[in-house]
């Protein structure tokens, strides 16, 4: 076993209200620099909604991630001869319209136009060009336009439903849910794997992908590569950035600023055990594999022989007694309540998501919507949020994966129901427990980690040990026009 630490995440779907704090607690902190207007690390989108950038998970358009190549996989869109071929001009690489083109507004007209009969305008110009420009989309352009043609009709994973997909189009029936994003700091991240110069790389202590802002060299093929989009690239300073995961404040023994500031409380933050040695085969397995071997590819920080394994890696007790406490193992590997987004796309990712369980008091039957269900609350087949659109997102299209945490939230949540209220049959409860397999005790654990969890209980980070890695060592010296970790507010010169 070749046994290394990974700081993992999850989100908890059913609590996110849609806020952005978390974005703007992010963009205040990192993108404030000239080029970084249009970055959002973090971001909140609204499913179903075309995302950010622009039907990001397009993966037909974008060759983003990686595909199975016999028994092993290969990067799609770029690599060594196929990033040769486009090095002028890269057709997979999304555009800035696909983003949105940075505007300001001349604020000064208001002061200065000449007296007459109008009322003065700030026209917006670009960011880019100092032009003026017609505005024509913006970050979280489609926010909350769930049930919208213009957006929600164009998503990607809309294309494999078809009756349910215009069933959730009919005013009554509208849906969304909300999809905070950040990167997911790959065990198999095709952006590292991409970068010509070397520049990205995974830090062997806790995981997190970063770039090295010196030697990146603008080839930008770490923008096609990400599957998610979550790399960057600063048109005035010539270098690509990224979501960080707030590692300064993680060395600290504080949570990133996005799951500090947020108000829903559902991000949870801990250290997960992997064994180093399945990472090929489990990205090259069959898709229909791809989920169970993926959250199998953690291991038990509680197993004697792990510890041992972990121990003779260099990975200190202290990281292990934290993985040992984390939440996210109880999320993904104890409970089984957690699933990777788009587990296809093979990085292996470690951000999980506990899926929507939404509309809370609402059904389908025969093709009537109703809200008022004799067992209070509707069957998990029968919500408005089709499962085949779930399963898109997080399995796969493996629909019985989603269907089993959504069975697993409903149990919990009549569980609650029944103690706390007690209107609920007994018999009801003690069938969807059953069907679980959660016992009384489990079930109140999940609840009060969802519900009631402190801010230790949601952020277990492990004491950095820095004194034991070099990584930290390198562009330490203050050269002109730094600004802070790396990233420079003068452009590169020499390209």
């Amino acid at each position: 076993m070749n046994i290394r630490s990974q700081i993992a995440m999850v989100f908890h779907l059913d609590k996110c209200i849609g806020c952005h704090t978390c974005s703007i607690a992010c963009k205040n902190i990192w993108t404030d620099r000239k080029g970084a207007e249009y970055m959002w690390w973090n971001n909140v989108e609204t499913k179903p909604g075309t995302g950010y950038p622009t039907k990001w998970e397009d993966q037909e358009t974008y060759k983003g991630g990686w595909e199975k190549n016999g028994d092993t996989v290969s990067l799609k869109g770029t690599g060594k001869f196929k990033g040769l071929k486009n090095i002028f001009h890269n057709p997979y690489m999304p555009v800035l319209d696909d983003y949105y083109e940075p505007w300001t507004y001349k604020y000064q007209d208001l002061f200065t136009a000449p007296e007459g009969d109008d009322q003065p305008i700030a026209r917006p110009v670009s960011l880019v060009t100092g032009e003026p420009i017609e505005i024509k989309s913006g970050p979280n352009w489609d926010d909350d336009l769930g049930g919208s043609p213009d957006f929600a009709r164009k998503d990607v994973n809309m294309e494999k439903l078809t009756p349910e997909q215009e069933a959730m189009f009919q005013l009554e029936r509208m849906t969304f849910h909300y999809l905070p994003r950040i990167c997911n700091h790959c065990l198999n991240p095709a952006c590292v794997a991409s970068c010509p110069s070397g520049a990205l790389y995974k830090r062997g202590e806790d995981g997190v992908v970063l770039i090295n802002q010196e030697r990146c060299r603008a080839w930008r093929m770490c923008v096609t590569a990400c599957p998610y989009k979550k790399s960057y690239y600063n048109w005035h300073t010539g270098k690509s950035e990224k979501c960080v995961l707030c590692y300064p404040r993680l060395e600290s023994g504080q949570a990133p600023a996005c799951f500090h500031s947020c108000v829903g409380r559902i991000r949870y933050l801990g250290v997960l055990l992997y064994d180093a040695d399945k990472i090929e085969a489990v990205a090259s397995c069959k898709e229909e594999e791809l989920v169970d071997r993926h959250i199998d590819i953690y291991v038990d920080p509680f197993d004697p022989a792990v510890i041992e394994a972990a121990t003779a890696n260099g990975i200190a007790m202290s990281t292990i007694e934290a993985a040992q406490k984390s939440p996210v193992y109880k999320f993904v590997k104890l409970w089984k309540l957690a699933l990777p987004l788009h587990p296809e796309y093979r990085t292996l990712p470690n951000l999980f998501y506990v899926p929507a369980l939404l509309p809370g008091m609402a059904s389908v039957q025969d093709g009537i919507y109703n809200s008022t269900t004799k067992s209070l609350w509707g069957g998990i087949d029968t919500t408005r949020l089709p499962m085949k659109y779930l399963a898109s997102l997080f399995s796969a299209g493996n629909t019985e994966k989603v269907a089993d945490v959504l069975k697993k939230l409903m149990a919990v949540r009549m569980h609650r129901r029944g103690v706390t209220v007690g209107d609920l049959k007994a018999d009801e409860i003690s069938q969807a427990m059953k069907e679980t397999n959660l016992s009384g005790n489990t079930a109140d654990e999940i609840f009060r980690l969802t519900s009631l969890a402190t801010f230790d209980d949601r952020f277990v980070i492990p004491p950095a040990h820095r004194e034991e890695s070099i990584e930290m060592l390198e562009n330490t010296a203050d050269v002109k026009g730094n600004t802070g970790f790396g990233f420079k507010e003068t452009p590169a010169r020499g390209l």
